[in-house]
């Protein structure tokens, strides 16, 4: 298979028990920020948490509950095991047409020269690394399903399966590398540095050398190397020429390889639904009730990322609606009382009442969904870890700085 080496030869070179080890953490630089301690300063003061009434209907609020803005877009549709949630806006699939390794984490500076080359549209960077799969092993990259999903062949970014799939912490296998080692789709496998991984589905992502994708968290718990991988768009006759200045720019033991246009045509696949994974999706893991007010809601909901402090949550509540007060849509299209972007929320969103469906206007879906997601990047970790994960919910170090001031002034007020 072309491309299959790109993972393995460097593991090899690493000489450790995994075919590539796990690096000392993502070493990739953090902009300037200001340390937790003096963003206090910065915050605006708390405001006080607003009860919390459920709606009298699934599509109507009571009149004593917070207001949920604006009525549903009429673009409203519905996923397996995530319930209705707002249509985003149709985007354009850009698969990658070059995949690079490097021979450790890919820091900014390298990737924000790679993006500058000329003829370059989008670069993206992925976790990697090749592991053991029951009797084989793969070499895997692991994502934000979210920010991965345009990265996909059209047919593999429109199937919403393949996504929550990741976003659940399972294998999404590569469509050749499933009817190669004959993998049972829903089947577990013991994996090297976890204990058993579902094969959710297979899916033609035409990636050479790579036989399968996994979402962020799960790769961490696999050992992968963060930052190891980058992907690059640019125009098929521009490809030559950037693959010369991408691997430059790796250095010495990196390796490029282009992707043709002559992608496989296997359709995703997918097992029958579990008839024992028909409950909703709220009575699990992120369950949280109703509970009577944000402040409640904020503690319950905190219990689903183990080390995240509810005062976390609620600072971002704060931010980003004023506790259900404002929930858009905003500027951007955000929606609901954390303000998810429409795509995020399919691959996060929770039925945290188990009412059936995950609400994106729901405080009571919504707030453990943000959990979910801070706690994909890492956030019930603290120190960098959090930052970094404040910092991929809302791309700005200033935000960084005012939510975690303000999550130190509801830790004090709110003990």
């Amino acid at each position: 298979m072309v491309g299959l080496a790109l993972l393995i030869v460097l593991g090899v070179a690493t000489g450790g028990a995994f075919l590539l080890t796990r690096g000392p953490g993502d070493t990739r630089p953090e902009a300037a920020g200001t340390p937790l301690a003096d963003a206090r300063a910065l915050t605006a003061p708390v405001s006080g948490f607003p009860a919390l009434t459920p709606p009298a209907s699934p599509d109507q609020a009571s009149p004593s509950s917070p207001s949920p803005g604006p009525a549903r877009p009429s673009g409203v549709y519905a996923t397996a095991g995530t319930g209705p949630v707002a249509e985003p806006p149709k985007a354009a699939s850009t698969p990658p047409r070059l995949i690079a390794v490097g021979r450790g984490t890919v820091g900014e500076e390298v990737l924000g020269k790679i993006a500058k080359l000329r003829n370059v549209g989008r670069v993206a960077v992925a976790d990697g690394g090749a592991v053991r799969f029951s009797t084989a092993t793969l070499n895997l990259l692991a994502v934000d399903p979210a920010e991965f999903r345009s990265w996909a062949p059209k047919a593999v970014a429109d199937e919403p399966r393949v996504w929550e799939a990741l976003a659940r912490g399972e294998f999404v296998a590569d469509s050749r590398t499933a009817a190669l080692y004959r993998l049972q789709l829903g089947g577990e496998y013991q994996a090297q540095g976890s204990s058993r991984l579902r094969v959710a589905a297979s899916a033609p992502f035409g990636l050479p050398g790579v036989d399968g994708v996994v979402g962020r968290e799960t790769g961490r718990a696999l050992g992968l190397v963060p930052g190891v991988a980058v992907l690059v768009h640019a125009a098929k006759a521009a490809a030559p020429a950037v693959a010369t200045g991408v691997k430059r720019l790796l250095g010495a033991g990196a390796q490029v390889v282009t992707i043709g246009a002559g992608r496989a045509k296997a359709p995703v696949s997918v097992p029958a639904a579990d008839p024992e994974d028909t409950r909703p999706a709220g009575r699990g893991a992120y369950h949280v009730g109703r509970p009577g007010s944000y402040l409640d809601l904020y503690r319950v909901a905190a219990g689903v990322c183990p080390g995240l402090s509810w005062s976390v949550l609620a600072a971002i509540g704060q931010v980003e609606s004023g506790h259900g007060r404002n929930n858009g849509p905003s500027s951007a299209g955000a929606l609901g009382p954390m303000q998810f972007m429409p795509a995020t929320w399919k691959a996060y969103g929770v039925d945290g009442d188990g009412d059936g469906k995950a609400d994106i206007w729901s405080a009571y879906d919504a707030v453990p969904s943000a959990a979910r997601y801070l706690c994909a990047n890492g956030g019930g970790q603290g120190g960098q870890r959090l930052r970094s994960a404040v910092y991929r919910y809302n791309h700005s170090w200033a935000y960084v700085n005012k939510v975690l001031g303000l999550a130190t002034a509801y830790a004090r007020g709110y003990p």
